[in-house]
């Protein structure tokens, strides 16, 4: 503060000699003021404490005015460029022009008042002169090093800061009217760019943009009366022919600027660049720079397409176009309601230079520009696409030659198209009949298989194009070629082909499965349709095949809509055929298979299909499957996914037996619970090998819920073999609930092309991470998926009955003996007393006793466990017992009794 007060006490002292002082004299005590100055705004972080700081900054200005046109009066270019070097450069005693430099530079960052101040001084004018010379002609002065100077890099940051504060206010770019020099460096910046001064090339082009926008309608008329933007566009004509393109891109994008900038005060600029040719010098410039490397020249390059994209809209009359909308439209679709005041295109000559370009060039990072370029118009207002595709008709060409592309602008230009329809809800009905062309003809793989996920994504958008894509006749041509892929994998059956193992041709055939799987979902028609053309056959063949697999179990349960005898058929024909290895597809299969079950309708077809003998074959060929340590062809197989089959097959029964009785007495009838306990009993968790010895007294005792607990949640150390058997367990005291098919124990996963098969990954390694494949006990699906199962009122009907299927009660008891393995007797007997507990919890209710007893089971379980029966001193014989004193209430049958 004391060192302003100094200041203003001097500033004062100097306004009231200075009228009576010579001029050399005036000057020197003004210039004996600077240093204090600079060290006030040093000292206080540019804080002014200074009422009088615009009359010093006029002061200020009007001395480096007048010491500017002292150095450059009558001398040569050269001659004056050094001299102004040297003015801007000084040191020592003789530092007097970079005093009042650096004070300018300064001063011109505070309010607009001091900027204004400035520029009433005269300073615009010169400075920009300066610009000229500097830039135009380039000293051989450098360091050592032959790089540019400190002082020079800092004289220009100075120079180039106060230009563009000033030029950023109107007023400064009228005073710059009073020299010819605007013009002049405008002109010079698209001559001699090749010649100019390379340490200049980008301080002048911050400077002349700047100028650009803050145009007057005064620069403007300035501009067109001296022919200036005319004069430009002839000089870069000849400049394109020779410079390199990113020089070219650099020296056009000065003039480019001042055009477009001008446009919202006046036309007259662009009417001077569109006479003389200025288009086709853009055209010109920017196919001069394909194969540029990456970010070589891109800011130039992409300043001037993105100044050509807000060209189009600069015109003077709205573009009037009636177009044809060609019908079925999506419901929401109204073409009244896209029309708005927005920023439509009225300049079609600006938005040809981008279609040519596209057109001309194969450049993957100009194409891809202009593609961009027209997402964004179209994004200004929705109507420009309209107005383009009824008039130009760029995206109605561009599939013409889309093909000719590089990958990536393939990939973004049919991005573009797929917008039509999921931004703007418009069906292109002529653009998808060349997109559908394409497909057909398939030239380039890539370019097919990019165009058919562009009409999937469609496809998915709404059940119309269903309809579109039948009558167009392009799900015939799939069917076509996805039989002849069909045969082709039918002949190569257990040989290698190459050409179908990997890439593009496979996963072309991916996607069309999708395809035809999006077309056929939600409409009977197409699914005839596929039925009709005989592909029923041909569609299977894909199953064996995991990347092909969902897509194809999605046609097959559209085919399940009109014929659920022949879904049926093919599932459990595909899981009675495959191999022992084959894991995964047996689960796909399974997963499919309960999807459709949901419907009560198809039950019938399963049982007549053999459905229950089915899922049972699959028990049977996992004999052994749960050994510790597992042997043979499981040894390869992870015991996690073995879990996953046995869940899954024994929901699939459990989804077939839901809410229907036929089915439920067809499987009892037929002796299936036995022979599913049979099945069970073979997988190698359970004892197989003769009597087991069980201890008869019990150290601790558990209940049957602690001991799911305690394997899956807790720290404690359970044996593999008991893991397992528990929750086998866990899965028949769902079913005998009649819930086991609304439970989710395992994680989803879906292949991807390209992922490895599920059945390679597997392996012993995966018998480790046994728990962690598992989502906790307990945890169920959304309520939605229960609704898809039966109404709650049906679950209320059945009251406090804990038991739905009494055959699985009889699995239960029949695996009972088998809870053991040697070594572990005192953990056998008490797992099989916490399963006895447990089944005596389960007839606790009435209702469950009436089950129990009705089913006609009973003798089935007194025959399994006749040895605890018959055996007082058997450590099941108390609890068994106790379980039938429960029966005894109800009516049992004679054959019971006996």
């Amino acid at each position: 503060t004391l060192q302003w007060q100094t200041l203003g006490k001097q500033f004062v002292e100097y306004e009231q000699v200075a009228p009576f002082l010579i001029p050399e004299e005036q000057q020197r005590r003004l210039l004996d003021i600077l240093p204090l100055f600079l060290k006030a705004w040093e000292q206080s972080a540019g804080v002014i404490v200074f009422p009088n700081i615009q009359l010093l900054a006029s002061e200020i200005s009007k001395l480096l005015t007048k010491e500017i046109k002292r150095n450059l009066n009558g001398k040569p270019a050269e001659e004056a460029r050094l001299a102004l070097e040297q003015l801007l450069q000084q040191k020592g005693e003789a530092e007097d022009g970079r005093l009042l430099l650096k004070s300018v530079y300064l001063l011109s960052q505070t309010d607009s008042k001091t900027r204004w101040n400035i520029i009433g001084s005269g300073l615009p004018a010169a400075l920009m002169q300066c610009l000229y010379l500097f830039f135009t002609f380039p000293l051989k002065k450098t360091s050592d090093d032959g790089e540019t100077s400190e002082d020079d890099t800092q004289t220009q940051e100075m120079l180039v800061k106060i230009m563009l504060n000033m030029y950023r206010e109107e007023q400064g770019v009228e005073e710059l009217l009073a020299a010819d020099k605007l013009q002049s460096l405008i002109i010079a910046t698209a001559s001699l760019w090749d010649q100019c001064s390379c340490s200049w090339k980008v301080p002048t082009g911050r400077v002349l943009r700047t100028i650009s926008k803050a145009q007057t309608k005064n620069s403007i008329v300035y501009l067109q009366a001296v022919d200036c933007i005319k004069i430009a566009i002839q000089n870069l004509f000849k400049l394109a022919d020779t410079l390199p393109a990113c020089d070219v891109c650099e020296a056009a994008s000065i003039v480019l600027c001042f055009v477009k900038d001008s446009y919202p005060i006046s036309s007259a600029l662009l009417t001077e660049f569109e006479n003389n040719d200025g288009y086709q010098l853009l055209l010109k410039i920017l196919l001069r720079c394909e194969g540029l490397q990456q970010n070589d020249g891109d800011p130039y390059l992409d300043e001037i397409l993105d100044m050509l994209t807000c060209l189009t809209t600069c015109g003077k009359t709205e573009l009037k176009v009636s177009g044809n909308i060609v019908h079925p439209q999506l419901p929401h679709f109204d073409f009244e309601q896209t029309r708005s005041s927005g920023m439509t295109v009225k300049n079609l000559q600006a938005f040809q230079v981008l279609q040519s370009i596209f057109q001309k060039s194969n450049d993957q990072h100009l194409c891809g520009r202009i593609l961009a370029a027209i997402g964004t118009i179209w994004a200004w207002d929705t109507v420009n696409f309209f107005l383009l595709e009824w008039t130009l008709q760029p995206i109605n060409q561009f599939t013409d030659i889309i093909h000719f592309k590089p990958h990536p602008v393939q990939v973004q230009f049919f991005r573009l198209v797929e917008s039509i329809v999921l931004d703007l809800s418009y069906v292109p009905h002529e653009i998808l009949k060349k997109v559908q062309y394409l497909i057909k003809e398939n030239i380039v793989p890539f370019c097919t298989l990019t165009a058919l996920r562009c009409l999937l994504s469609m496809t998915k958008k709404d059940l119309l194009f269903s309809d579109i894509f039948r009558d167009s006749g392009l799900l015939g041509l799939l069917l076509a070629l996805l039989r002849k892929q069909a045969k082709i994998l039918r002949k190569s059956a257990g040989t290698h082909l190459p050409g179908l193992e990997k890439g593009t041709e496979k996963e072309l055939n991916a996607v069309m499965l999708k395809m035809v799987a999006a077309l056929t979902v939600g409409s009977v028609r197409n699914t005839v349709v596929l039925k009709d053309y005989g592909m029923v056959p041909y569609i299977k063949i894909f199953l064996d095949d995991e990347c092909y697999r969902s897509a194809t179990l999605s046609i097959l349960e559209q085919l399940s809509v009109i014929n659920y005898e022949e879904y049926m058929s093919i599932i459990i024909g595909a899981l009675c055929s495959s191999t022992q290895g084959e894991l995964h597809l047996k689960l796909d299969l399974l997963k499919s298979l309960l999807r459709i079950l949901e419907s009560p309708k198809s039950h019938s077809a399963f049982r007549t299909c053999s459905g229950f003998n089915g899922l049972l074959s699959l028990l049977s060929d996992m004999e052994g499957a749960l050994q510790d340590p597992p042997s043979g062809l499981w040894t390869a197989v992870g015991q996690n996914c073995i879990l996953e089959l046995v869940f899954y097959t024994l929901q699939g029964i459990t989804a077939a037996l839901h809410l229907d009785p036929v089915n439920s007495n067809f499987f009892q009838r037929n002796g299936l619970f036995e022979k599913m306990a049979e099945d069970l009993g073979s997988l190698g968790c359970f004892w197989t090998q003769g009597e087991c010895q069980i201890p008869l007294s019990l150290e601790k005792t558990r209940t049957f819920a602690e001991f799911l607990d305690a394997a899956f949640c807790s720290s404690e150390p359970f044996p593999m073999w008991l893991k397992n058997c528990i929750w086998i367990l866990n899965f028949l005291d769902h079913m005998v609930k009649g819930t086991l098919h609304l439970e989710s124990y395992f994680k989803e996963r879906k292949p991807e092309m390209g992922e490895t098969s599920r059945d390679d990954q597997e392996g012993p390694q995966a018998q480790e991470e046994h728990p962690v494949a598992f989502k906790r006990p307990g945890n169920k699906l959304p309520a939605s998926v229960y609704r898809l199962w039966g109404n709650p009122k049906e679950k209320l009907e059945m009251g406090d009955c804990a038991i739905v299927h009494p055959g699985a009660v009889c699995v239960m008891v029949r695996l009972l003996p088998k809870l053991y393995k040697e070594g572990y007797s005192q953990l056998s007997q008490e797992i099989q007393c916490a399963v006895v507990d447990h089944i005596q919890s389960l007839v606790k209710s009435e209702k469950s006793r009436q089950v129990m007893c009705g089913s006609g089971l009973l003798s089935t379980i007194i025959t399994s466990c006749q040895d605890a029966f018959r055996n007082e001193s058997h450590p099941l014989h108390l609890p068994l017992t106790r379980v039938f004193e429960k029966l005894a209430s109800q009516a049992i049958e004679p054959d019971v009794l006996r």
